[in-house]
Order: structure tokens, then C-alpha cells, then sequence
């Protein structure tokens, strides 16, 4: 007995030295059946990431028990705990959802425009030739002249063509939209990078990554619209308490 338990607690010491050392670990991300690609791998532990490449494979240093956090902007984002036996096969299979609220958003804001616009256009173009009808159908005396001129121009259509077109261009003028913003650029814009560094304690290199898990917030999309720098401030402050958590 007193043979064996030194051996014994060697062996347990070598284990436990050996899964302390970092490993180059290989794993591949996907979602439903497909590779992605430019997906952010990140060592929570050692602050160490890395992203999948164009067959959605990945390299990254790490060891027993340190945490995997895999980041996608249109996918809900995972995170895992390597296990002995993970490090030891070293193949990792990592599956993400995609978010199902984005795209039904985009289909319900574009119907609707159309279909009012080529009925008016229909109806506007049915009423100028009625009116045109009812003008050249219109029985003369031909024994009196009222000072008309008869299948001569109608000025008052025209007049009316006239003004209906500087309209059309001043409607197309306003209905005009600024372009699109992307958040994380309006965030850079609005709040300077000394507030992510000493105000939310932001490292330099995790700037881009929080304003990506911002972006993915509904809440986002309200800001774009409204260049608020105080609500902006309180919306970052808010989801770095979120952000730390991770």
C-alpha cells in the first residue's frame, strides 16, 4: 500500500499538469447543414478569438475547462466549456440558430407602398380621359360662335398636367430616405472611444465585437433613427452590464 499511493498521486499530478497546457484545438461551425463562415471564436478565458474560415473551420489555442464563446450577427450566440474528453478528440462540432425576427420585419415594411401608388396612377389617368371625352362630345350650335375654339386645346387640362408633374417631383424629392447607417458606425460617431475605454472599461480590440452584441438588439434599430446621445449612452451602459456577463 505504501507502494502504490505515491504512484497513484503521480499519476493524478501528471493528469492534472497536462490539462493545464494549452492545446491547439480544431472545430467547425454550422447551422442547419450549412458551414458558416467569418464567425467570431473567442477564448473567454485566455482572451484569445479567432473567426472560421471559408469552410467554417477554426484554430484556436485553449485548454480543459476554459470557455468558447462563437458570435454571428444573425445568429443567436453560443458558449461552452471544454471538457477533457473534447480536448482529446479535438474535432469540435459547434451548431447556431439563426434569429427568425429579422427577415419576417423586412417582408412587412415593403408590401403596402405599391399598391397605392399604381392605383392612384390608374385612377388619375382614367378621370384626364373621361374629362377629354366629355369635352369633344360636347353638341355646338353652328350658327353661334361663343368664342371657343372648337377641338382646340384644353388649357385648363393642361394646366393641371403641369402642376401635377413639379408636384410628382417634389413628392419623389420628400419621399426620398437618407441612406442606411450601420450601428456600430452612428455608435463611433456619437460617443468617443475614451467612453468605451474608461467609462464602459473596454479593451481597444473588444470595441467592435460589443458593438456587434449591441447590434443584434432590437433596441438598435430606434437609435439609428434618433441620434440621441444621451439615450445611446444609457442603451451601451445598459447591455455592457450584459456583455460582461458573458
Amino acid at each position: 500500500m505504501k507502494v502504490k499511493l505515491p504512484f497513484v498521486l503521480f499519476l493524478l499530478t501528471s493528469q492534472l499538469s497536462i490539462s493545464q497546457i494549452n492545446k491547439t484545438i480544431k472545430g467547425k461551425v454550422s447551422s442547419g447543414g450549412f458551414l458558416l463562415q467569418k464567425v467570431d471564436v473567442i477564448n473567454k478565458t485566455s482572451k484569445k478569438s479567432t473567426i472560421t474560415d471559408d469552410n467554417g473551420e477554426f484554430i484556436i489555442e485553449a485548454k480543459a475547462n476554459d470557455s468558447l464563446i462563437f458570435y454571428a450577427k444573425a445568429y443567436n450566440w453560443k458558449r461552452i466549456k471544454l471538457r477533457p474528453d473534447q480536448i482529446e478528440q479535438n474535432n469540435l462540432n459547434i451548431i447556431m440558430f439563426k434569429k427568425p425576427e429579422e427577415l419576417e420585419e423586412v417582408v412587412i415594411r415593403n408590401i403596402a407602398p405599391i399598391k397605392v401608388k399604381i392605383d392612384t396612377k390608374w385612377e388619375n389617368e382614367k378621370r384626364r380621359d373621361i374629362a377629354f371625352e366629355r369635352k369633344t362630345n360636347v353638341v355646338k350650335n353652328p350658327g353661334v360662335y361663343d368664342g371657343t375654339i372648337e377641338n382646340g386645346m384644353d388649357f385648363m387640362l393642361i394646366g393641371k398636367m403641369i402642376i401635377g408633374l413639379f408636384g410628382k417631383g417634389k413628392e419623389k424629392e420628400e419621399k426620398e430616405t437618407a441612406p442606411k447607417i450601420e450601428f456600430s458606425a452612428l455608435a463611433k460617431n456619437i460617443c468617443e472611444e475614451k467612453f468605451y475605454l474608461e467609462t464602459l472599461k473596454l479593451k481597444s480590440d473588444e470595441i467592435d465585437l460589443f458593438l456587434q452584441f449591441c447590434d443584434a438588439d432590437p433596441k438598435s434599430k430606434s437609435l439609428i433613427t434618433n441620434h440621441n446621445k444621451l439615450s445611446m449612452m444609457e442603451f451601451l451602459m445598459e447591455k455592457n452590464k450584459e456583455f460582461k456577463k458573458l
